[in-house]
């Protein structure tokens, strides 16, 4: 697949980019690269492959849950713009 000028304009177009003539010939042949490329790893045979989420195995690293002190309520709300006695006060969100 061969991209042309007029496909790169119509892209540009829709994700609101306003490119000179010079640029959207550039961006034709830089994309029409990528594009080639892409159609060459679609030639590989991927038929024994298991498909992946990501290319090296990952592992979350969990601390255990310890119960700790917490800081007093009055140096958390220290710097709130507005609070009450026990908690932020913010603009409502959804309505009254």
């Amino acid at each position: 697949m061969s991209l042309s000028a007029s496909d790169v304009e119509k892209v540009s177009l829709l994700a609101r980019l306003l490119l000179t003539p010079q640029e959207i010939e550039a961006l034709t042949s830089q994309l029409g690269q990528i594009v080639e490329y892409v159609d060459q790893l679609g030639e590989i045979d991927t038929e024994q492959v298991e498909p992946l989420a990501h290319a090296v195995e990952l592992v979350n690293v969990w601390a255990d849950d310890e119960v700790r002190p917490s800081l007093p309520r009055d140096e958390v709300l220290s710097g709130a713009p507005h609070r009450d006695e026990d908690s932020y006060l913010v603009p409502a969100v959804l309505g009254d």
